[in-house]
């Protein structure tokens, strides 16, 4: 069965309509948009089937699409693929690896694809792939991380959330609850975004910050890891997680040691567990970056591009915001079923 993504395709319809409408001069005529000659679209089928366009997109994330996180924005990208009817072909290194990363970007720039869709986790070590891909004159656009390089990449738009915003918005509800030493478990460290994250959080929260390295592709190593911080930290009384795959380590870590619910926790984005540890009480917020959209509204926009030459530009600089979007004890029930269709 399909799945229901109804509120992902307004959103991209509206964005879309906005800024690919014909553009209109002070004496009320209008300008058409900018002829293409490549990506033929194919008639409507009578059945009301997707148009097919003959465009080629290629994603290119740090992020694997067999991590829960990762996965979800590849539903969006899959999704916003049939919708568009285009081939969209979605990459990714094996690990967290910026020089597998650069080379993944070369080899679909050498590809000659319509449009290409990057995250930038590391803006010095991918600057040379992604400005080879602009000089060869493929279209870019960023997503989730990167809203501080893009530009100066040649990126036209970047779809996601201002990282270090998002962390001080973390740091400042953590400080709230009266938390005043915390640590900040990192799954990627060297990925900027996520680094920037612990930085804001740090500000926001206006104590004291330990950051606790754990590696995603372990959870058991992570949750020895968390552990091994909480008894070299007696005094902490709050953490923040930067992912799912730190949180659900640290459950089980706050768990064994029998602090589950007297530690402030939270973390960001978001997992079927995630929310309902929300809904138990036993994790303050969780903060929401809409990956799926993440994924989705790239391809959109590269689409209408290609089409029209046109794009929007953004809400902060040219950044697309999607996040931070706070879910609480209040709002976690509801999005539950959203994140177990893989939606959010």
């Amino acid at each position: 069965m399909k799945r229901f993504r109804l509120p992902a395709l307004l959103l991209a319809l509206l964005l879309v309509v906005a800024a690919c409408g014909d553009d209109e001069s002070d004496d009320g005529t209008t300008t058409a948009a900018p002829e293409t000659t490549a990506g033929a679209t194919t008639a409507a089928p009578d059945d009301g089937a997707v148009s097919q366009r003959d465009f080629r997109i290629v994603v290119v994330s740090h992020g694997q699409s067999s991590d829960p996180f990762w996965s979800v924005a590849a539903n969006g990208v899959n999704d916003a693929a049939e919708d568009m009817g285009v081939e969209v072909q979605y990459q990714a290194p094996g690990t967290f690896d910026m020089v597998e990363m650069s080379q993944i970007i070369d080899a679909a720039v050498a590809s000659a694809p319509d449009g290409l869709v990057v995250t930038i986790p590391d803006a010095d070590a991918l600057a040379s792939a992604i400005e080879g891909a602009v000089s060869a004159g493929i279209p870019v656009i960023s997503m989730n991380s990167g809203s501080d390089d893009f530009a100066d990449l040649g990126v036209l738009v970047h779809v996601g959330q201002t990282e270090f915003e998002a962390g001080l918005i973390a740091g400042q509800r953590m400080a709230a609850e009266g938390v005043t030493k915390a640590l900040c478990v990192n799954q990627e460290v060297g990925n900027v975004a996520l680094d920037k994250r612990c930085e804001g959080f740090t500000q926001g929260l206006g104590g004291d910050v330990t950051v606790v390295p754990v590696d995603l592709a372990d959870p058991t190593g992570s949750q020895e890891s968390v552990a091994g911080a909480l008894q070299a930290n007696a005094d902490v009384d709050g953490i923040l997680t930067l992912g799912p795959t730190g949180a659900l380590p640290t459950l089980n870590a706050l768990e064994g040691s029998g602090q589950l619910g007297s530690i402030a926790f939270a973390t960001f984005d978001l997992s079927p567990e995630v929310l309902q540890a929300i809904v138990d009480g036993d994790m303050l917020f969780a903060i929401d970056q809409a990956q799926y959209l993440q994924g989705y509204l790239p391809v959109v926009l590269l689409t209408k591009f290609l089409e029209t030459g046109a794009l929007p530009l953004g809400s902060v600089d040219r950044v697309i915001l999607t996040g931070p979007q706070l879910v609480t004890a209040d709002t976690a029930a509801a999005v539950i079923s959203a994140s177990e269709q893989g939606l959010r």
